[in-house]
């Protein structure tokens, strides 16, 4: 499996068990330990979700600025003999 696949599949996962914790949360039927359990693993989730989305940017940002690069040289047309 290519790094990008990998990615988005682990950025699919954690963002799936980190909507699982909320439901949890939000039903309040757990007990405190549990809550603070499953409240503290939706931070790790959270944190890590934000690395895959910082590495996405800067993979994005680094394309641009190749994109631009590439598109800001200047036309030189050949010159007939």
């Amino acid at each position: 499996m290519s790094k990008k696949k990998a990615d988005l599949s682990q950025f699919e996962q954690t963002l799936s068990e980190l909507e699982q914790i909320v439901q949890q949360l939000e039903q309040g039927d757990l007990s405190l330990d549990q809550s603070l359990a499953r409240f503290e693993r939706g931070i790790t989730l959270a944190r890590q979700s934000q690395q895959l989305l910082q590495g996405a940017e800067q993979k994005v940002q680094l394309l641009m600025q190749q994109q631009q690069q590439e598109s800001l040289l200047p036309f030189e047309p050949e010159q007939g003999d």
